[in-house]
């Protein structure tokens, strides 16, 4: 027997009316999370339709609609979105709504490229995939806070559907409050839960944006044609780590190395989207960085923490992060990437894949951390990008490519480690002037404590039989524990 939608007869109509009673019955603000795809659209339309049921005079409280840019979205997903946002502003306004647009992104400290680039973070994967914190939850939870701080507290409105998963329905229910429609925030304090659109099917989904124009002017065909093209899933506004990320071909970032193959970016480039090709090859590129046998081509043998651990029962040390000549790499590959992309891209979609501001701040932790005495990221912009940024001057106290060569030729005569040496050199260059010298010996006894000799000389060491460090993980670093459960979290609700 057929299944009865719940959208059939007077289904409809009494979503609208509980959308209604629960927006009047509190003066709590909402946050709409909308991704662009086909769930949080249909919450957004059901969500709109409602209001505008209302009397003006009861279309008080406002209704924030915000929209996730973690700065490596597909291009194809950026254009629609915002083009999507500029439409809902004026609409809003046109049909007296109180609803008002907001993109959420990371900053620049928090951003993909200043991580992996800056950093050093290898490609995400499923045991590390340090990049939802960053660059979904930080930053719609930033905004989600700063309402709760003006009003004290806020309903979330999310498309969210218990039948899209087991975890995400069990989840849903735990956080149930009894006889309301609205559910606890997993992790926010004074933010609640509404799912509009929580009974509903795929097909409901569907055939509610087909069957109810969009009232901001979009056409919902477009978004049935883009799904297509993708062959692909909605990547839902991450607001936790209970709802499930990207990956498994879903619409999302470009960079996306949890899953072997992109089939969403392959998909639309079959479909006609062929600039997108440099696109998919740079993200191959990070893919082929997670190959066990070659990552020791691109990551250094010591940890984020300086120090060596290997896989339990092995003789094999866990990779730590890109090493910097690698990384000088992928910025060359990036800016190269997005030279051809411009080149490519039809009229209306200008692609910008690195910021400015995130080029300052990889230089900044390259020259502050990773001793980067050549001040490599002025020289590759400008050798890529033909431009000059306006780069920040510093202070007379600065090593330069000439010394780090003589330094280099020193520290072989003498058979010390020349990085260690310029460690050790960056933090008195970063005391210079201090009255106090307490915090400069404590990093200068921390640096020593660092594993500085050859990964040769390690093995050798352990061959030997002498103790060292064993962990369960091939790919988390001592210092982003933190992390560890919120990747733990994601795997476990997809």
């Amino acid at each position: 027997m057929a299944r009865t939608s719940l959208l059939d007869g007077n289904g409809l109509e009494a979503r609208y009316r509980e959308i209604q009673q629960v927006y009047l019955s509190d003066s709590r603000p909402w946050v709409v999370g909308y991704s662009g795809g086909k769930d949080s659209t249909c919450a957004l339309q059901m969500v709109w339709k409602a209001l505008l049921g209302l009397p003006l005079e009861q279309r008080q409280k406002p209704v924030y609609v915000i929209s996730s840019d973690t700065l490596v979205e597909t291009p194809v997903i950026v254009r629609y979105i915002d083009v999507t946002l500029e439409r809902i502003e004026k609409a809003a306004v046109e049909q007296g709504l109180p609803i008002k647009t907001e993109k959420v992104m990371p900053t620049v400290d928090r951003s993909f490229w200043v991580n992996m680039i800056g950093r050093g973070y290898p490609a995400p994967s499923r045991r590390f995939r340090w990049c939802t914190e960053r660059l979904k939850i930080e930053p719609a939870n930033d905004f989600i806070k700063s309402k709760v701080a003006d009003f004290g507290e806020v309903v979330m409105i999310l498309g969210v559907r218990s039948s899209e998963s087991a975890t995400r329905a069990q989840v849903m229910s735990f956080h149930r409050i009894k006889g309301s429609p609205l559910s606890r925030h997993s992790s926010l304090l004074n933010a609640f839960v509404y799912g509009p659109i929580e009974a509903l099917t795929t097909d409901d989904v569907w055939t509610y944006l087909l069957q109810n124009p969009s009232p901001w002017g979009n056409d919902n065909r477009d978004l049935v044609a883009m799904y297509r093209n993708a062959q692909a899933g909605e990547c839902p506004l991450v607001v936790d780590t209970t709802t499930p990320s990207c990956g498994n071909s879903r619409f999302g970032c470009w960079v996306c190395t949890v899953v072997e193959r992109d089939r969403s970016m392959e998909a639309m480039i079959d479909s006609g989207e062929d600039w997108l090709e440099p696109l998919l090859e740079f993200r191959d590129l990070l893919a082929e960085t997670q190959t066990p046998d070659k990552k020791k081509l691109y990551r250094d043998f010591r940890r984020r923490s300086g120090q060596v651990a290997f896989i339990k029962g092995t003789d094999t040390p866990v990779p730590g992060p890109y090493t910097l000549d690698f990384c000088k790499t992928l910025l060359r590959r990036l800016l190269e990437t997005q030279i051809r992309v411009q080149r490519e891209a039809p009229p209306g979609n200008e692609t910008l894949l690195v910021h400015d501001a995130e080029l300052h701040e990889i230089r900044r932790i390259w020259r502050a951390e990773r001793g980067d005495w050549a001040d490599s990221v002025p020289p590759i912009v400008h050798d890529i990008l033909g431009r000059d940024l306006k780069w920040i001057a510093e202070d007379a106290v600065t090593f330069t490519a000439d010394d780090g060569r003589l330094l280099a030729s020193i520290c072989a005569a003498h058979e010390v480690p020349t990085e260690l040496v310029i460690k050790l050199l960056d933090v008195e260059r970063a005391a210079h002037g201090l009255k106090r010298r307490h915090a400069v010996h404590t990093k200068i006894e921390d640096l020593f404590r660092q594993e500085w000799r050859g990964l040769n000389m390690v093995l050798a060491e352990r061959l030997a039989g002498r103790p060292s460090v064993e962990v369960e993980s091939t790919e988390l670093d001592d210092d982003e524990g933190a992390l560890a459960s919120a990747a733990s979290g994601e795997g476990a609700a997809e």
